[in-house]
């Protein structure tokens, strides 16, 4: 935590994928370039990022590890904290209020705050999330291709996931786990039509060994065998910022952006989860990066602009 306020060009909030290409990318521009970061990130305990190219599998720490370094090493400030309020001065000037003593003020702020999950109460899936419980089949899919797998979710989630799932095995059943099946009827006929079942049964508790999981014991005391687990989750942003900017958002709570990642606030922009798209690394860094670029040149000065 610096022990004086920092003024910079430009502000990021969050050190994830989003946050730190556009770190990279804007430390490398020779701006003044300052992230702060929670040390929160949401895919913590997964055990490998899936699908980010030249570096497939690698466990997000490492990832965080490396995205820092390369960050400091072209100039960035790295600042370990909270920003709890921030308030827009005028065009050209935020300012940042963080947790502990301290600010930060900046002519550009990007918000790469990312999102926070809400799981199903199920009993023994923290035990095996990330190895062979997951909620991601575009990330995740590949590792279940012809093995059994239950979904667990409901209505339009459950039948998105299945339907996704369909495309490595045929061996999935839905448990909506409580929701009765007479709520989404019409979306689990088309379910039936590619002979996945549905139950509406609780479930008691996963059976889980060595973070494999075995089986999804059911309130009728019966047990249904899998070897994959997919579950829908809730979700809502890692914090406030946006509202507190007023920048616009869709019906989620995800702040809107144009293709350069520019809010409807002046030079405020936003990347990564926080966006509407899909919620896959490699996707969060590109926007990063995207928005790096159209930060750098919002801050050229005139004679440097190319109309």
């Amino acid at each position: 935590m610096p022990d004086r306020d920092l003024d910079t060009d430009v502000a990021i909030v969050g050190g994830g994928p989003a946050g730190l290409a556009a770190a990279l990318f804007l430390a490398r521009y020779l701006h003044r370039v300052v992230v702060v970061d929670s040390g929160d990130p949401r895919n913590w305990e997964a055990r490998g990022i899936n699908g980010y190219l030249g570096l497939h599998g690698i466990a997000p720490p490492e990832l965080r590890r490396r995205g820092r370094d390369e960050a400091r090493s072209a100039g960035a400030i790295l600042v370990d904290d909270v920003v709890r309020t921030v308030q827009q001065e005028d065009d050209e000037r935020f300012t940042l209020t963080l947790e502990r003593e301290g600010r930060v003020q900046a002519r550009r702020l990007l918000l790469a705050i990312g999102i926070k999950d809400v799981w199903p109460e199920v009993p023994g899936l923290e035990r095996c999330y990330g190895e062979t419980a997951h909620h991601c089949p575009d990330c995740d899919g590949f590792e279940a291709r012809d093995r059994s797998v239950v979904v667990i979710a409901s209505g339009r989630k459950a039948l998105g996931m299945a339907l996704a799932l369909a495309t490595w095995t045929r061996k999935i059943v839905v448990c909506t786990n409580g929701v009765p099946l007479e709520q989404h009827a019409r979306l689990y006929e088309r379910l039936a039509r590619i002979d996945v079942p549905v139950t509406s049964e609780r479930i008691v508790r996963l059976v889980v060994k060595e973070r494999m999981v075995r089986a999804l014991e059911l309130s009728s005391g019966q047990f249904l065998d899998c070897e994959r687990i997919f579950f829908a989750i809730g979700q809502y942003p890692a914090d406030d910022l946006g509202v507190q900017l007023g920048c616009e958002r869709d019906d989620d709570g995800l702040i809107l952006v144009d293709a350069h990642g520019h809010t409807t606030v002046q030079n405020v922009f936003a990347a990564g989860d926080i966006t509407p798209g899909p919620h896959l690394a490699i996707r969060a860094a590109g926007t990063g990066a995207v928005a790096a670029l159209a930060i750098h040149h919002s801050l050229l000065p005139a004679e440097l602009v190319l109309d």
